[in-house]
């Protein structure tokens, strides 16, 4: 979550005056004393200019090097783990591998393109399934980040034993891992700025030279197809276990493509700009994977079922490749250039995979996905700082055992199964939403049922969901941590909607307001939609305010939440003497009109609120509001109680989930009593009976005397 503030914000106040008399935009005054409102004012103007201007620098080129980060770093730290079981055959994994994320990266181009928030494969989900299979796919995407922020800090003390051969010491390695994993914590609650993005830009560039030139020269010294091809014995060397695994742990750099897809909001290229990073990074990926793969075995070849990539070179085997070239100079410095980018690179991943999980942990949060403790933001830096120093905590437990096999394939697990869901959702969606925008569109489908279905999406999400299949039945360390961590998530997800009394399936939303890190207040729940009859009397403008207020919330930037709904409801009661469907007054038809039409003026001047408006025709008012709200799925009903009622603002009406005592009407008792989703009970405020004969002194937007008891 990037910020306009502090020195990676970027951005400058405008330098234009406001005027004869007044001040520059977010700049002293330089006449009259400014009003507080005056003075929040600019500061919101300087803090839209701010974003603006990191979003005019955040482009195509970022985009390709988020992704390009994650890919690059994975040749420094999974190429001696594949060889080691792929043996002879890690070219041709790796090119599979390349295919897949081609397939993949497709997948993502589309979805992000119609649904540009944070996260990817968990935004699919939701447009496409429900709020659970998107949580269950960003809650495996969640452990894979965790993991690659594990495994890039270690590699990277790995690499630096060039420089400094102790670090190949457990004590000196596993500090500078810690050190470097701090490190990484700190400057993602500090924030994404373009002073950031300008420096990856610069690595991307440098680092795809380098590779490129590795493939260059290891091919003109290394070339000799025979030995590539007679160290393969395929059900021996590798074995076919070994082999799927293979193929599977590939896949870990795919991570890069939620980095990437978490900035979705953010960013600003069009059509032709993303056709241009989707086919560049593919081809980049193709080229360098396996060209990179198939140097490295010819480099360090397969004798005897074993390869020194996968033992003496396993945790930095890049230097390993570059160390076997000739003349001595040029391998001698080749390994310190090696070392020293693939250092930066490494980290740059790590920052990157810290930068898509705390958009995914925003995205969670603001969902109801996963308490709003753990997402919370810091209050200047806008950035989940919370789950942010647990994901940091957690990877700082999985560096202790040094276990690149280890980790790598529970990262497997996570990666395949949120791949799997994003190419369904992708699939769905061509049926759920075929009329809805897409910037980018997955080429080469076929029609079924009237729709187009994507073939690469479904080729992908067969892939990956055979790679999941093959995780959980060859890697038993993924089979257990993988479905514990699952199992864990799921049971947090249920345990926390339940206690909110929230739907398991519907999207409901929270104000990023509710995320802002202010824990000595205490905050009252913010809902995504609620329902509020509406009677005619004067206090339907305080029942919608009140409701308004509930729902509404300042979004931090474009990308941030769904928008809040009032349902507003008039009631037409029919009586027994009548039958339902007969025909009303046209003034008590009129009359409704009005009634739902100021209702709908008076709740969308809140901020980031829709009023709907309905009518409804019933025998018993009550039993008919209640029905609604079950229908509507509202997350609370806000209704003003009818007379006779003694209510003072705020008073406490009933127990939690008991019946409702005291003197209200009846709709008010059968709608508390019946209702399954909280009752916001709404009163006017005490006033003195010497002043009944005066001007009712009511503040626009109401004030919290108003706000009557929750009921469940």
């Amino acid at each position: 979550m990037s910020t306009p503030s502090g020195p990676e914000g970027g951005g400058a106040p405008d330098d234009r005056g406001a005027g004869a008399g007044g001040s520059q935009d977010g700049g002293a005054s330089t006449g009259a004393a400014r009003t507080p409102g005056e003075v929040e004012r600019a500061a919101a103007d300087l803090a839209t200019r701010s974003r603006m201007v990191l979003r005019r620098s955040i482009g195509s080129p970022l985009v390709f090097s988020i992704v390009y980060t994650s890919l690059a770093s994975a040749i420094y730290f999974s190429l001696g783990v594949i060889a080691g079981h792929a043996l002879g055959l890690t070219p041709a994994v790796f090119l599979a591998a390349a295919l897949l994320f081609a397939l993949t990266a497709l997948t993502y181009a589309e979805g992000a393109s119609m649904h540009p928030e944070r996260s990817g494969s968990t935004v699919f989900a939701r447009y496409a399934f429900n709020e659970l299979v998107s949580f269950v796919a960003g809650w495996a995407i969640l452990l894979d980040y965790i993991i690659l922020i594990a495994v890039t800090a270690y590699s990277a003390t790995q690499y630096l034993r060039v420089f400094w051969s102790p670090l190949g010491h457990h004590a000196e390695a596993l500090g500078l891992a810690l050190a470097f994993i701090a490190l990484v914590v700190l400057s993602n609650i500090r924030g994404f700025g373009w002073r950031r993005a300008r420096r990856i830009g610069i690595l991307v560039t440098a680092d795809l030279a380098l590779q490129a030139l590795i493939v260059v020269l290891g091919l003109v010294l290394f070339l000799h197809p025979g030995t590539l091809v007679n160290s393969i014995h395929l059900g021996s060397s590798p074995t076919w276990s070994d082999l799927i695994f293979a193929l599977t742990i590939a896949a870990i750099s795919f991570t890069s493509l939620e980095s990437a897809s978490g900035l979705a909001g953010e960013v600003t290229i069009n059509r032709r700009e993303l056709k241009r990073v989707v086919g560049s990074g593919i081809a980049t990926v193709v080229v360098l994977y396996t060209g990179i793969a198939l140097v490295a075995v010819m480099a360090l070849p397969v004798h005897n079922g074993h390869t020194e990539l996968a033992t003496r070179f396993v945790n930095a085997p890049m230097v390993g490749v570059v160390a076997h070239m000739k003349p001595h100079w040029l391998a001698e410095t080749l390994r310190y250039v090696v070392a020293g980018l693939g250092t930066l690179t490494l980290l740059a991943a790590a920052n990157s995979a810290m930068l898509g999980l705390s958009r995914l942990a925003y995205s969670l949060s603001t969902n109801r996905q996963i308490p709003s403790g753990l997402g919370r933001l810091h209050p200047q830096r806008s950035t989940p700082y919370v789950l942010i120093i647990i994901a940091g905590l957690i990877a700082a437990a999985l560096v202790v055992p040094e276990d690149l096999d280890f980790l790598i394939g529970i990262y497997a697990f996570g990666a395949m199964l949120a791949f799997t869901i994003a190419h369904l959702s992708i699939c769905r969606l061509r049926f759920t939403e075929p009329d809805r925008d897409r910037p980018y569109r997955v080429p080469l489908g076929i029609r079924i049922r009237g729709r187009e279905v994507p073939l690469p999406a479904v080729f992908g999400g067969l892939a990956s969901a055979a790679g999941w299949v093959a995780v959980v039945v060859v890697h038993q360390p993924a089979r257990y941590v993988g479905f514990g961590w699952m199992l864990i998530g799921l049971t947090m997800y249920v345990l926390y909607r339940r206690a909110d009394e929230t739907s398991l399936l519907r999207r409901v939303t929270v104000s990023p307001q509710v995320l802002r890190a202010e824990p000595k207040r205490e905050r009252e729940p913010d809902y995504g939609s609620v329902l509020v009859p509406l009677f005619g009397t004067d206090l339907d403008d305080d029942i919608v305010q009140t409701a308004a207020r509930l729902v509404s919330g300042e979004p931090t930037d474009e990308a941030a939440i769904d928008t809040a709904t009032i349902e507003a409801l008039w009631v037409f009661v029919i009586p027994m003497s009548l039958p339902l469907d007969a025909s009303l007054p046209d003034a008590q038809i009129k009359h409704a009109r009005q009634v739902l039409a100021r209702a709908k003026a008076v709740g969308e001047e809140y901020t980031g609120v829709h009023v709907a408006t309905a009518t409804v025709r019933t025998r018993r008012a009550g039993y008919a509001i209640v029905d609604e709200a079950r229908r509507r799925g509202v997350e609370a009903i806000v209704m003003g109680a009818e007379e006779p009622s003694r209510i003072r603002g705020g008073a406490r009406l009933g127990g939690r989930g008991g019946p409702l005592e005291g003197p209200v009407g009846d709709v008010t008792k059968y709608v508390v009593n019946k209702a399954n989703t909280r009752v916001i009970v709404t009163a006017p405020p005490a006033r003195d009976p010497s002043r009944a004969s005066r001007e009712p002194e009511r503040e626009a937007g109401g004030d919290a005397q108003r706000v009557g008891a929750r009921i469940v």
